[in-house]
């Protein structure tokens, strides 16, 4: 059972909304985890780590990697560990700082990374077919406002 069917109609409004947001996420995220696995035999928080140096063609540090994927720098070095075995990414030096290095893409992790991506947008979209462009426009909309309404509220 997931949290928003645990919910019960004496919850407030507001909880319910959220757990009906995160549980919408949550199995968007199942789909997408297994999905990485089953054809390209990888892992979302490698897909993550991907994702964001291919943002960042100069590199990023380790930790401004650990700060943009919201994890512990133990994580992203374990991770990057892996990937550079798997010759998808490279430490680099740092020419601003002699003590660090940037971790940036290898040209095989920059392939790599684009066939996931095509698939990722490919499944996402699939998962989010049934929903008609008039009600996913105001999806959009909404959403947004909600955004709004919880960044003044930090």
């Amino acid at each position: 059972m997931d949290r928003e069917t645990r919910a019960t109609a004496d919850d407030h409004r507001a909880l319910r909304l959220w757990l009906r947001l995160l549980t919408c996420s949550q199995l968007i995220e199942r789909h997408v985890r297994s999905r990485l696995r089953g054809r390209f035999g990888t892992t979302l928080p490698r897909f993550d780590l991907l994702s964001q140096l291919e943002r960042h063609p100069a590199g990023l540090k380790m930790n401004e990697l650990s700060r943009l994927l919201m994890v512990t720098g133990g994580n992203v070095t374990g991770i990057v560990d892996q990937l550079v075995k798997e010759g998808l990414v490279e430490r680099v030096d740092d020419a601003a700082d002699r003590r660090a290095w940037r971790v940036k893409l290898t040209r095989a992790g920059g392939k790599a990374f684009a066939e996931m991506a095509r698939a990722h947008e490919e499944w996402v979209a699939e998962l989010l077919a049934g929903v008609p462009r008039r009600d996913s426009d105001a999806l959009m909309q909404l959403l947004a406002r909600l955004k709004q309404a919880t960044l003044e509220k930090s």
